[in-house]
């Protein structure tokens, strides 16, 4: 987490221990998910099946091994059952990113059993502050018989074993759903499946694919599910199969997540606490709740187009239970603390920066009486607080440094934030990864900005440092080149000039096309390949059609198209957001001679990014005027099929709710009136149709969904 990826591969190099080979698999997994490249992915992908087994292994051994370590707090073996989940997790990640499908849905019945591991570690931590508490309350019970009670029940194993009444032989005969009953063995818990003559976890590590869809009874196995094989897409694949019938018939039997998942009101102390002295109880603390939020967070933000894989992981996020367990690691000087840090400053600089319909932040009072923001919305000064701490304990990382652009952006400090990255480029960072990172967050802050020459150079350097998607670096690159175009087009602009960027314009979006589909997420080409070979074939078939060049048959500002999908209004400042309604106010100019051509898809684009610049100036009236015309009041027949632009629709339906909510407060209707309102517009632009980017988009709704929902439960106390 300084930068300095090859000093922990040589520190890890000779060890052989379970922590080594995560140590090297964690090594590998960052430079996977920073880069994207995919031999990198192939070895993190090796390292951390290497990393799970020989962590399986030293779990059974320790839960046999009557001189291993014994936690007063965790049973047996959960230092390994931790290095067991986070390696899962971590592969989860990789598969999912992975470009076969079959690989994805693997990676997600992994989350699924990195799942009930953290879930049981975390319990035994409730189940321990339980302990602490009744012996507070229970003046005849001694400190040495209450450790020595917890000591006799550990050998349960992971999750439980402090259970503070006697146990009942018939409740304990009674079987867990079998999918349960396996993954708990194979995350550390005593193996009840063994007792009643199941596959024990050593045997039947091999086909661990097919861990979610065993279901010992004598109905079979959907067919249509069984062996997943490269196929276009994984909602249509979802859709076809009978899981979801199953799971209504009752013949599929998923724990609910109140059966997984108890409210846990475990540990929430500090690193320096009596109660984590040890250093081994540390690292299980800070790993589970840096894993186990993680997980949270990620399953809560699924967007509404891929609920399907819901099912498959078998539980549901918690945003804000997943954000207090992050901000509970992030006080750890360990590994765990400084990716929990990263995770932290990368949700709320990315995703809470990508959402508008956000929770009010509150004040809270923590253990020591000290007021702080509540987790929700952004919290700013916490955010601060906390990476000026990571910049202390890791002053070489140019990750810290990117953060702290992003922040600065977040505050609607574009100028400063884009000094940042460039004093940053100064002192390059030894990682490839972390330089190319920081040249597309310099490449997107400059297109915000609007300094096209920059924004143009930015990302044509992104395809030298990146492979990601080169489509989508060339596209913007071209768009930077059609703003400079139509801005030579007016008087005083040389000929030369004008010529200099149509060519170039034209060079780089016809080029974007030829490098679409090269990478794929899920089996599937990547949204914005598709976004802009579908662009270019639309202004292709224009330019024919109305015999003009290429460049005079580009549509309404495709850069100022980006910066919404991008989230550029959410950092602009007031002149900044000015500057784009003239970039899109020229579209209705007579220098724009193919307006009158246009269809009423192009022209909802001009009225999505219009209204959406207009309320980000408080000018709703306009704004809400604006989408009535050009979007809510045109067919939807006519804003969908062949080339047309088909996101347009829900997008205007969400921009409503934005305004909605963003009123609320303003007293020209009651609160509850404009929220009520707001959960109408969400409610249908979740439930539409699929469209191009809906992924993207539904992180925003489903942002927006997570706030209502919270709204509401605070109304009912």
């Amino acid at each position: 987490m300084n930068d300095d990826l090859q000093a922990a591969e040589d520190g890890l190099a000779n060890g052989t221990s379970s922590f080594h080979k995560m140590g090297k698999g964690m090594v590998a997994f960052l430079r996977a998910t920073l880069g994207f490249e995919p031999e990198i992915m192939r070895e993190a992908s090796d390292r951390l099946a290497d990393a799970e087994a020989t962590a399986s292994a030293d779990l059974r051994r320790a839960q046999r091994d009557t001189h291993a370590y014994r936690s007063a707090i965790y049973p047996p073996g959960s230092e390994y059952a931790l290095c067991l989940a986070e390696s899962q997790l971590m592969s989860a990640v990789v598969g999912v990113l992975n470009e076969s499908l079959t690989e994805s849905i693997r990676g997600f019945y992994k989350l699924r059993k990195a799942f009930v591991t953290l879930d049981g570690i975390l319990d035994a931590e409730n189940k321990y502050m339980r302990g602490l508490s009744k012996q507070s309350l229970d003046g005849r019970r001694s400190v040495d018989s209450l450790q020595s009670n917890r000591s006799s029940q550990a050998t349960k194993g992971v999750p439980g074993g402090f259970a503070d009444e006697p146990v009942d032989a018939k409740k304990q005969e009674k079987p867990l759903p079998d999918v349960v009953r396996r993954n708990e063995a194979r995350a550390a818990v005593k193996s009840t499946a063994t007792a009643n003559g199941q596959t024990t976890p050593e045997d039947d590590e091999e086909d661990e694919f097919y861990d979610a869809d065993e279901v010992h009874d004598d109905k079979s196995k959907p067919e249509t599910y069984a062996g997943l094989v490269e196929i276009e897409g994984l909602t249509k694949n979802l859709a076809k199969s009978s899981l979801d019938e199953e799971s209504r018939n009752g013949s599929h039997e998923l724990p609910p997540l109140k059966a997984l998942s108890s409210s846990h009101k475990g540990l929430d102390h500090d690193p320096d606490s009596d109660i984590l002295s040890n250093p081994i109880d540390a690292f299980i603390h800070s790993g589970a709740n840096l894993c186990f939020g993680l997980l949270l967070v990620m399953i809560s933000m699924i967007p509404p187009a891929f609920n399907k894989l819901l099912f498959i992981i078998g539980f549901h996020g918690d945003r804000d239970r997943g954000l207090r367990l992050l901000w509970q690691a992030s006080k750890f000087h360990n590994i765990n603390g400084a990716f929990a840090g990263l995770s932290l400053l990368g949700y709320y600089h990315g995703v809470v920066g990508f959402a508008d319909i956000l929770p009010e932040p509150i004040l809270t009072k923590t253990s020591d009486n000290t007021i702080q923001q509540d987790v929700q919305g952004y919290p700013k000064e916490r955010c601060e607080a906390l990476l000026k701490e990571m910049r202390t304990r890791h002053p070489k990382s140019h990750l810290w440094l990117l953060e702290e652009a992003r922040m600065e952006a977040m505050n609607r400090r574009l100028s400063t934030a884009l000094s940042i990255l460039e004093s940053s480029s100064k002192t390059k960072s030894p990682l490839k990864q972390v330089e190319a990172l920081n040249m597309f967050e310099k490449s997107l802050n400059s297109m915000y900005i609007h300094n096209y020459a920059l924004c143009a150079e930015s990302f044509l350097d992104c395809v030298k440092l990146n492979n990601w998607s080169h489509a989508l670096y060339y596209y913007i690159a071209g768009a930077a080149h059609v703003e400079m175009y139509r801005q030579s087009i007016s008087p005083g602009k040389s000929a030369k000039e004008k010529k200099v960027h149509a060519e170039k314009a034209t060079e780089y979006l016809q080029l974007a096309p030829k490098h679409a589909g090269k990478k794929k997420f899920m089996a599937r080409q990547l949204p914005f390949d598709r976004f802009v070979t579908r662009k270019i074939r639309k202004w292709e078939q224009r330019a024919k059609e109305w015999d003009v060049p290429f460049i005079d048959a580009v549509g309404v500002s495709p850069l100022e198209e980006m910066t919404y999908f991008w989230r550029g209004n959410r950092r602009m400042d007031g002149s900044q957001l000015q500057t784009s309604l003239e970039n899109l106010a020229w579209s209705e100019t007579r220098d724009n001679i193919t307006w009158e051509k246009e269809e009423k898809d192009e022209r909802a684009i001009l009225s999505v990014l219009k209204a959406t610049t207009l309320r980000s100036l408080r000018r709703w009236d306009e704004a809400i005027s604006v989408l009535k015309e050009g979007v809510l009041g045109v067919e939807k027949a006519e804003l969908k099929g062949g080339l047309r632009d088909d996101w347009t629709g829900p997008c205007a339906h969400y921009e409503m709710g934005v305004g909605c909510w963003m009123r609320r407060k303003d007293g020209a209707k009651g609160e509850e009136e404009w929220v009520r309102e707001c959960g109408e517009w969400v409610d249908k632009a979740a439930k539409w149709e699929g469209y191009e980017l809906d992924a993207r988009v539904g992180l925003k709704i489903a942002t927006a969904e997570d706030t209502l929902k919270k709204y509401y439960e605070a109304k009912k106390g």
